[in-house]
């Protein structure tokens, strides 16, 4: 059989583009990964490659400088940043996710001031939802954004677990406005917030204070972004509109979910080949543990979960590059790659037995970073709410 996560029918520049990757990563991420990581130093050079070889314009159109590619293209290369370190392809996730949104929803003014400088990577993007107060319930946002009789906004409030928060120059923000909607979701608009990178007071009104100090996901910065009277202009606005961001933030967020699938398999395969590599050198009793039917049952199980995840991540990015829906779709990928990561990472730990323990291993590192994906763009209990109103959607009883 093939080697695993196998993608049919890719096109010639999608090989080539996977083809080079796949090389980045085994000669400049994977040899460096534990002692960035360890150090949780920001991998500084390994981002500049990535500048190099045109992934912050992955999916820009050609029109704003970017190479145009597909979501699906995407997700197969962070797949491939994830198996050498996923911090790594934190950097360039919540870029893609603002960019997305710019290309879908942004005013023609936005995308031309915005993209261009987005595809070579001058301009880096994160966006923010989440708040100190709450996680999954987006529509209890209370950072404001309160208009001014000029009609330009006075932002205040605290957001938090913002990726990218000291790196970033460009920020997609979900704040609540006054619109008159009876639906609190009708309330929340996307502010793009232009700002330098590092930490303190970046702007007037506008601060990031120092990096949050996590258990993995180390390496990439995670910090707060809080506002105090900072002033945005009506044309600050997504798509110029208030009123739409909700809807503007869940589309990006779809796109996301099939990028944690994406990392959750990166991040299985790297586990699987650490396991089997092991398991043919490791001997008791006097031959390898690999021989012995216990191991080569988990082997197996290991093989079969990188193989579902993988195919369902693959699907659900068809599906968006298609037009099509995949809130569904995105929410299985997401569910099942991110709970088969901790399982296979888990069970790859298990293989390597106390050196499995040790941080001169690489699958210590790995078991701290399979946990963020249970949570990140939605934890699996919310994937399950999004998946069962779907179905109910589709399947709905005729009386």
């Amino acid at each position: 059989m093939a080697r695993l996560a196998q993608t049919a029918n890719l096109t010639e520049i999608q090989q080539e583009i996977l083809s080079t990757v796949r090389t980045f990563v085994d000669k400049e991420i994977i040899p460096r990964a534990q002692e960035l990581e360890h150090s949780d130093t920001y991998p500084q050079e390994i981002v500049d490659g990535m500048k190099d070889m045109g992934l912050f314009g992955l999916m820009i159109p050609e029109e704003f400088g970017g190479l145009g590619e597909s979501l699906l293209t995407y997700v197969l290369v962070v797949e491939e940043i994830a198996r050498g370190w996923m911090s790594v392809s934190g950097v360039i996730n919540t870029h893609f996710i603002v960019a997305y949104m710019l290309i879908q929803h942004g005013t023609q003014e936005q995308k031309e001031y915005y993209l261009p400088r987005m595809a070579t990577g001058e301009v880096r993007g994160a966006f923010s939802m989440s708040e100190p107060g709450l996680g999954s319930d987006v529509a209890a946002i209370r950072t404001k954004a309160t208009k001014g009789a000029d009609g330009n906004y006075t932002i205040d409030g605290a957001k938090m677990w913002l990726t990218n928060g000291g790196t970033s120059t460009l920020v997609a923000v979900l704040v609540k406005t006054d619109e008159g909607a009876e639906k609190p979701y009708q309330n929340l608009t996307t502010f793009l917030i232009e700002k330098p990178s590092g930490f303190g007071e970046v702007k007037p009104g506008l601060t990031i204070p120092g990096k949050l100090d996590k258990m993995g996901y180390k390496g990439v910065d995670t910090t707060e972004m809080v506002f105090d009277g900072y002033q945005a202009k009506a044309t600050d606005i997504l798509g110029g509109e208030p009123g739409k961001g909700f809807g503007h933030m869940m589309d990006g967020v779809e796109v996301g979910r099939v990028n944690v699938a994406a990392r959750a398999c990166g991040i299985a395969i790297r586990a699987f080949e650490l396991a089997i590599a092991y398991a043919q050198q490791r001997e008791t009793f006097g031959k390898p543990i690999a021989q012995h039917q216990a191991i080569a049952f988990q082997l197996a199980e290991m093989a079969t979960k990188v193989e579902a995840s993988h195919m369902m991540m693959v699907n659900a990015a068809r599906l968006k590059d298609s037009g099509q829906r995949n809130d569904v779709e995105a929410g299985m990928a997401k569910m099942l790659a991110s709970e088969y990561c901790a399982e296979v990472t888990t069970q790859s730990f298990r293989i390597h037995g106390g050196y499995g323990y040790s941080k001169e291993y690489e699958i210590e590192r790995l078991m701290r970073e399979a946990p963020f994906l249970l949570i990140g763009e939605g934890t699996s209990e919310i994937q399950k709410t999004i998946i069962s109103r779907g179905l109910l959607r589709e399947y709905k009883a005729r009386r």
